[in-house]
């Protein structure tokens, strides 16, 4: 009992939204509340020939050609992923970042992932920023200035491919017309409990500020509300400790803070930071190597060391990290870690196994097959 409008819809006032269709036909439709789930969708840089010659992640897996040598601007975990996959599918890949890659994760961890990827052929371009994009001969060849010397170097590519950021698609509703008040800057909502400014209007997804743009966040954002709207629901969304996973050909799993966040919050002498390689059993077989799969858990010192941080390189770390969120949001402590009994010979075992400190210099290299 939906009704469904595929149009164009913008604010007239507070309560009323006009929807614009394909054919032109009009409809004006007012609601006691609203919600703004819009989303998002990649945005360009402003410089010389982005937009006439780059593509986007929406695009990649349109095009009519092979993508041939390409360039991947922004190396965030869209940037990281692409760069990983064209690396994967034969083709020649360089990743470009105005600072360091996967900025706000565990450094330690995306270390791992760059040593990983640029064994395999990535290339990185660090400290780089683009300057132009200009079509040269069937070739884009791309300015860009080191921000650390100031020098200029260019190439020329067969794929520009730009993943340095999204936009929230708020502009286009009008918000003005209704009051909901966006940061200029990204268009994206301030909303306490998904409510707005305005308190019958309501946003979920990647359109909220400083929330994490994932589309499960999103699912169970909405869901929420709409019990809380309409069955009597007290439930709000927690946002803390939401499981994400970088699928880069090496996968990175984590959930809760990264170590340079824990140290800011906590203080280093009040953690304590359990790590340890690991041998996949898996990569025996091909002889693939094993030396970035990795894993840590950050806890508070203090007895039962409670987990606030937990980080995972390695194969199927998606898997992996999703069963240990649930254990997270439980009260996950280094004592029930330690006393869970592992399923041999899986990779989340790992997890179980945890025994040496970095405060102990101990080295946390395997001495057998079986770590």
């Amino acid at each position: 009992k939906i009704d469904y409008y595929n149009g164009l819809g913008t604010f007239v006032d507070a309560n009323t939204v006009n929807v614009v269709m394909k054919n032109g036909n009009q409809h004006m439709l007012t609601a006691k509340y609203i919600v703004i789930a819009v989303g998002g969708r990649p945005r360009y840089p402003h410089i010389p020939g982005a937009v006439e010659y780059g593509i986007t992640s929406d695009d990649i897996f349109n095009l009519k050609k092979p993508p041939g040598k390409t360039l991947v601007i922004g190396a965030g975990y869209i940037g990281m992923e692409c760069a990983g996959l064209l690396n994967d599918l034969g083709y020649d890949a360089t990743l470009m970042a105005r600072s360091i890659p996967l900025r706000g994760f565990d450094q330690q961890m995306v270390g791992l992932l760059i040593d990983e990827m640029t064994s395999k052929g990535v290339k990185f371009l660090l400290y780089s920023n683009p300057d132009k994009v200009e079509k040269i001969d069937c070739k884009y060849v791309v300015t860009w200035t080191n921000v650390k010397d100031g020098t200029t170097q260019s190439d020329s590519f067969d794929t520009v491919l730009f993943a340095v950021g999204r936009r929230a698609l708020t502009k286009e509703l009008m918000l003005e017309n209704c009051g909901v008040e966006s940061i200029p800057e990204s268009g994206k909502i301030i909303a306490e409990n998904e409510q707005t400014n305005v308190k019958h209007i309501y946003a979920i997804g990647d359109v909220l500020h400083k929330k994490p743009e994932l589309t499960p966040v999103a699912i169970q954002a909405g869901r929420k509300l709409a019990r809380r709207l309409f069955n009597n629901s007290t439930v709000e969304m927690d946002y803390q400790n939401v499981a994400t996973t970088i699928f880069t050909p090496l996968e990175y799993g984590t959930v809760g803070l990264s170590e340079e966040d824990a140290n800011k919050k906590y203080g280093e002498d009040k953690l304590e930071v359990f790590h340890a390689f690991y041998k996949p059993t898996e990569f025996f077989v091909p002889q693939r190597s094993y030396k970035n799969c990795y894993l840590k858990a950050i806890a508070l010192q203090e007895p039962p060391q409670t987990i606030i941080g937990l980080h995972f390189v390695g194969p199927h770390a998606g898997e992996v990290i999703q069963g240990f969120a649930s254990a997270m949001k439980s009260g996950l402590t280094m004592t029930s870690l330690q006393e869970t009994v592992g399923i041999h010979p899986t990779v989340a075992e790992e997890f179980t196994r945890l025994s040496i400190t970095k405060r102990s210099g101990i080295d946390p290299t395997p001495q057998s097959c079986c770590s």
